[in-house]
C-alpha cells in the first residue's frame, strides 16, 4: 500500500497521506513518496492547484515513534546519519511546496502534530475542521523541531508564541490555530472536503503564473530590504504584464465579464 496517494482531477492534484492506521505518521516510505510526488507536481504545468490531506480522521500525528524506536539499537553515529537522511528528504518536500509555482492548500482534520504542523505551515493556505487539534510535540520525545517549523512559526505567529508552542508542546484547538494565524479558516468537519474543493477550483481557474510569482514575493519578503522587495515586485509585475493572462484580465475587466485565465 502506498504511503501517499496522488489523484489528479482536471487541474487539481490531491495528495493524501495514507497511513490511517498510524494516524498518517511519517516514516521513511512516506518521506520518500512525498518527495517524489511533490517533485512530479512541481514540474507538471497541467496541475494548477494542489491539495494536501490525510486519509481517515487525522491529518498527521508527526513522526512515527515506532519507526524511531526501531533505530535505537543502532550506534549513535549510525542513528545520527539515518536521521540526517530522513530529515533531508522531508526538507526537500517542504522546499518544493514553498517554491511550487501554483497554490497548495492543506485540508486538515483530527491530529496535526509534529511534522504535520510544519507541513501545513509550508502550504500556502490551510483549512481546518473544527475537530482538529495541534501540537508541535517535539520536546516530548527529546528532539528539536524540523520541517521548517522554526522558520515558519515565528513568521506566522510571532516569536513569543512560537517559543511557547515549541518549548511547552501543548495541544491547542482549531479556533486557537485560527487566532494564531496558523490556519486560514475553521469549518465544520462535515463541510471541510466540499469547501476545500470549492477553494481549489477557484484557485485552479485563476492566473497560475501570477500566483507563483506572488508566492515567491511573499515567501522572500521577510528576508529582503524594502528596496530589494520593491525591485522584486517591479520585476514580477513586468513579467506578468507580458503574459496572456494579463491581457485577458484587462480585456475582461473592460468588457465587464469573467476572465478565462490559462495560467501563463
Amino acid at each position: 500500500m502506498n504511503s501517499v496517494l496522488l489523484e489528479i482531477d482536471g487541474a487539481i492534484a490531491t495528495l493524501t497521506l495514507n497511513r490511517p492506521e498510524a494516524l498518517n505518521a511519517l516514516d521513511r516510505a512516506m518521506s520518500l513518496e512525498l518527495s517524489a510526488l511533490t517533485s512530479r507536481l512541481e514540474d507538471d504545468d497541467s496541475v494548477r492547484c494542489v491539495v494536501l490531506q490525510g486519509a481517515g480522521e487525522h491529518f498527521m500525528a508527526g513522526g512515527d515513534i515506532k519507526f524511531f524506536h526501531q533505530g535505537l539499537d543502532e550506534p549513535q553515529d549510525v542513528r545520527k546519519l539515518q536521521m540526517e537522511h530522513l530529515i533531508g528528504e522531508v526538507h526537500a518536500t517542504v522546499m518544493r511546496l514553498r517554491r511550487m509555482p501554483k497554490p497548495v492548500i492543506a485540508s486538515v482534520g483530527g491530529a496535526v502534530a509534529g511534522f504535520g504542523v510544519a507541513l501545513i505551515s509550508a502550504c500556502d493556505l490551510a483549512l481546518a475542521a473544527d475537530s482538529s487539534y495541534f501540537t508541535l510535540a517535539y520536546c516530548h520525545i527529546g528532539t528539536s523541531p524540523d520541517g521548517g517549523a522554526t522558520y515558519a512559526l515565528p513568521r506566522l505567529v510571532g516569536v513569543k508564541q512560537a517559543m511557547e508552542i515549541a518549548l511547552l508542546g501543548e495541544r491547542f484547538d482549531a479556533r486557537r490555530a485560527l487566532e494564531l494565524g496558523l490556519v486560514n479558516r475553521v469549518l465544520p468537519s462535515a463541510d471541510l472536503a466540499a469547501e476545500t474543493r470549492k477553494l481549489a477550483e477557484r484557485l485552479a481557474a485563476g492566473p497560475t503564473a501570477v500566483y507563483g510569482r506572488t508566492k515567491r514575493l511573499i515567501n522572500e519578503s521577510l528576508d529582503h530590504s524594502l528596496i530589494e522587495q520593491l525591485q522584486a515586485e517591479q520585476d514580477c509585475f513586468a513579467e506578468s504584464a507580458a503574459d496572456a493572462d494579463f491581457a485577458e484580465g484587462v480585456r475582461a475587466f473592460v468588457a465587464k465579464r469573467k476572465p478565462k485565465f490559462v495560467g501563463r
